[in-house]
């Protein structure tokens, strides 16, 4: 994978502090069902603070890493699902900070950016809708959360749902639908018009916060606190859903790695029928496949990075890597656990928890489905144009 100076310096770093400092608060009972408590996340912030590694793809002067340089740093941070939340590299909140770098005023990012960036608080990216409401899932346009103006205030009400770190979050981006469009407005959290109805109870563990339903009833937000302009909302989410979307196969990556590092030496140690697993071929070529897989993915991750640093929105490439790599790391996941037999569906290792978070993965941030669609919606207006 392509990388600079500047950025393997940092992501060795990461891996150290990983590997070293991290993975041993995996046991953590800290480490609930629906994710991290804020003392943990805190914890070792604390600790990658001292060591150098928070917030490591954003530089001290503010500007932020290439994308394939990211990827190089965010691989590593991913070795354990607490390593992004360590090194506050995690989801929502990188991809809340790169959507705030690139369109919010100078007083929105000095309220709202300093503090995700510092590690010192925690945000929530107010979008999806709860499918009962027949509102914006997988399909922003059908959006049902509304606003209008109110003197120099906006009002706004509907229904959330699959809103990743709501409880606990200081900093929220919340979408909703004008006469003109699409908004985006940025509040602090909690404030009473957002209420959590419930945080549900999901295959993966590794968000603090969990995934919560939300109302929103009357909700009042000064006017400065819009991001950008009024009917410009869907615009400001491709600026960030095609680079979260690469982040999420980064953060990812890294998990798969690490457990094929713990497969591959549990297949080498572990012996049956007179030989170790991995001589027999059932169990050997799953680990091989694992090895083409990951590099499959890396070169994946590496093309759509390039492509969005040449200044593309990158949609049509992003929405290709995320099928791509959520189906491999997958794969990967899988025969992981597969390679391990009983112990693989035990929480004897993190192998487990792995393929629960990949498992999700190739729902969120949009499902497969929805992305080979939207590309095969592209091939028909290339058809129709020639």
């Amino acid at each position: 994978m392509f990388s600079t100076d500047r950025a393997q310096a940092m992501a060795d770093k990461v891996e150290a502090f990983v590997r070293e400092t991290i993975i041993p608060y995996e046991k953590d009972p800290r480490c609930g069902f629906h994710g991290p408590s804020d003392d943990l996340v805190v914890e070792m912030r604390e600790k990658a603070r001292a060591a150098g590694v928070l917030t490591p793809h954003i530089l001290p002067d503010g500007a932020h890493l290439t994308q394939r340089e990211t990827a190089t740093v965010l691989i590593r941070s991913g070795l354990s699902p607490l390593g992004p939340l360590a090194c506050n590299t995690m989801a929502p909140d990188e991809g809340n900070m790169y959507l705030l770098g690139h369109v919010a005023t100078a007083e929105q990012k000095d309220r709202f950016l300093k503090p995700l960036v510092e590690g010192r608080a925690r945000s929530a990216f107010f979008m999806t809708e709860p499918a009962d409401d027949e509102g914006a899932g997988s399909d922003p346009s059908m959006m049902k959360t509304v606003c209008h103006p109110d003197g120099n205030h906006w009002v706004i009400n509907g229904r959330k749902a699959f809103i990743t770190g709501a409880e606990g979050a200081k900093v929220g981006i919340v979408m909703a639908k004008s006469d003109d469009g699409a908004c985006m407005f940025l509040v602090d959290l909690p404030n009473p018009a957002i209420r959590i109805e419930r945080v549900l109870d999901t295959i993966d563990s590794s968000m603090p916060g969990g995934h919560a339903v939300v109302a929103i009833d009357n909700l009042r937000v000064p006017a400065d606190q819009m991001l950008g302009a009024s009917g410009e909302g869907f615009k400001y989410a491709q600026v960030r859903l095609s680079p979260a979307r690469l982040s999420h196969c980064m953060r990812w990556l890294g998990g798969c790695i690490r457990a094929q590092e713990i497969a591959s030496a549990y297949a080498c140690r572990r012996t049956a029928f007179g030989k170790p697993l991995v001589d027999h071929e059932g169990v050997g070529f799953m680990l091989a496949e694992n090895m083409i897989d990951i590099q499959q993915c890396e070169l994946m991750i590496d093309w759509a990075a390039s492509v969005l640093d040449s200044g593309s929105l990158g949609t049509v490439e992003s929405s290709m890597a995320k099928v791509a790599v959520s189906e491999a790391l997958m794969r990967i996941a899988d025969k992981c656990v597969q390679a391990m037999g009983g112990t693989g569906v035990t929480q004897d290792t993190i192998v487990e928890q792995i393929f629960r978070e990949v498992r999700a993965f190739r729902i969120y941030d949009g499902p497969t489905e929805v992305h080979k669609w939207s590309l095969a919606k592209k091939i028909k207006r290339a058809h129709r144009t020639a």
